[in-house]
């Protein structure tokens, strides 16, 4: 799944067991929560105190997205259901401008815009 948010952009999948960032069978009860952007991962921690306070945010340089937290499934349950709860805004692009300013985001955000306008109707 990817999320575009306010407080950045992600991709949550299912974790492997374990520490859940390594090769070994999946487990649908952790998500880990990915993002190429460290303070994006940040943002989102102080936004979801309660559901994320307490992961610690991995580094893994070479991967696609260096940075990542595990979270049990309920817990991002309980985030998503957050970030649809706080939706206060009438254009999404425009609200990330307005919170942070032309920033590399903002500006990607459009060229996923682009693209994704292209998609056959």
């Amino acid at each position: 799944m990817w999320l575009f948010t306010k407080h950045g952009f992600f991709s949550a999948v299912c974790a492997w067991q374990g520490d859940g960032t390594t090769h070994q069978p999946m487990d649908p009860d952790r998500v880990v929560v990915r993002a190429r952007v460290q303070s994006h991962l940040e943002a989102l921690k102080r936004r979801f105190p309660e559901q994320l306070g307490a992961c610690d945010i991995l580094s893994s340089p070479n991967r696609d997205y260096p940075y990542r937290i595990v979270v049990a499934k309920p817990e991002w349950t309980s985030v998503l259901a957050g970030l649809a709860e706080e939706l206060d805004y009438d254009n999404f692009k425009g609200e990330v401008r307005r919170l942070e300013g032309s920033t590399p985001y903002e500006r990607a955000l459009h060229k996923v815009w682009g693209v994704m306008n292209k998609l056959p109707r």
